[in-house]
């Protein structure tokens, strides 16, 4: 039988980066079977409008075209780039969705995921989710655009206000409000997790992108030094580096699920130093048992 891992209690750095991986190693199965069973249709058309987009650049750097066609093919890049945004958006929601809602079933039934009861609660909170995604990118543009640094302070609290809105039932302007208070128990030990986890996700995701990148390198002729600006686009357009590139973005996607997972475990290990909830109900446990 399978360990239960228990999220409501406290987690040093290693503690939650090593519990986050293991959450999805043990649950591999189950886990990414719901999770694209809610997502697929989204995931799909992200895919399908991420290789419309590629192919539509591609065609705004053909330098043979005349300039009568050059803004045919500017309103196509930014039609595709609007769908490629627009169904990125939507997707990365549900998948968030569906992952922190996972948990919640895991931890209700002691291990023992209800699917129909993860569905119907995706169902339920998905404009909730979309308004605190909406709250949370809106905060940091608008750090990003006053410093860069505010942006470190910012990053912390909305990495966690989506497990706020879910595991204590709030609404998205009172979660997004709690956010705040609910960091101030270990704000830099949390951003230092978040920091490790980021770079840990983002090397990987790195590392995923490197084919296609390689390949664009030499299709482009640039290893050999003979670039033909004609054919540029051709680079943008081939069926292979559109197909490397899905992979990549596919992977990227199932890395934002682990960073989703983390941010769980980060939620619960600060929950737990303020409000001591796993601890409470364990001593209670164990009264019952008694």
């Amino acid at each position: 039988m399978k360990q239960l891992i228990e999220f409501k209690k406290r987690r040093e750095l290693g503690d939650i980066l090593g519990d986050s991986f293991g959450f999805i190693r043990q649950e591999f199965s189950p886990f990414f079977k719901l999770i694209l069973h809610i997502c697929a249709p989204y995931l799909v058309l992200f895919l399908v409008s991420f290789s419309f987009y590629l192919y539509a650049s591609g065609g705004v750097l053909d330098f043979q075209l005349g300039e009568t066609e050059l803004p045919t093919n500017l309103g196509l890049m930014f039609l595709a780039l609007g769908l490629f945004v627009v169904t990125g958006a939507v997707t990365y929601i549900y998948a968030n969705t569906a992952v922190i809602h996972y948990i919640k079933s895991y931890i209700d039934n002691r291990g023992h995921v209800n699917a129909i009861e993860v569905k119907q609660h995706v169902k339920d909170t998905f404009w909730g989710f979309a308004g605190l995604s909406v709250l949370k990118w809106v905060t940091l543009i608008i750090a990003m655009m006053l410093c860069l640094l505010p942006v470190f302070y910012f990053m912390v609290p909305m990495f966690v206000v989506f497990s706020i809105y879910v595991f204590e039932n709030k609404n998205a302007s009172d979660a997004y409000s709690y956010s705040y208070t609910l960091i101030k128990e270990d704000f830099w030990g949390t951003w230092v997790t978040i920091f490790v986890l980021g770079l840990i996700i983002s090397v990987a995701g790195y590392a995923f992108s490197l084919p296609a990148g390689i390949y664009s390198l030499i299709k482009t002729g640039i290893f050999s030094g003979e670039i033909d600006p004609a054919t540029m686009n051709e680079s943008f357009t081939d069926p292979i580096y559109i197909v490397l590139n899905l992979f990549s973005y596919l992977f990227k996607f199932i890395l934002n699920l682990v960073l989703t997972v983390g941010g769980v475990f980060v939620y619960f290990n600060l929950n737990e130093k303020k409000n001591f909830t796993g601890t409470m109900e364990r001593i209670d446990s164990i009264g019952k048992n008694a």
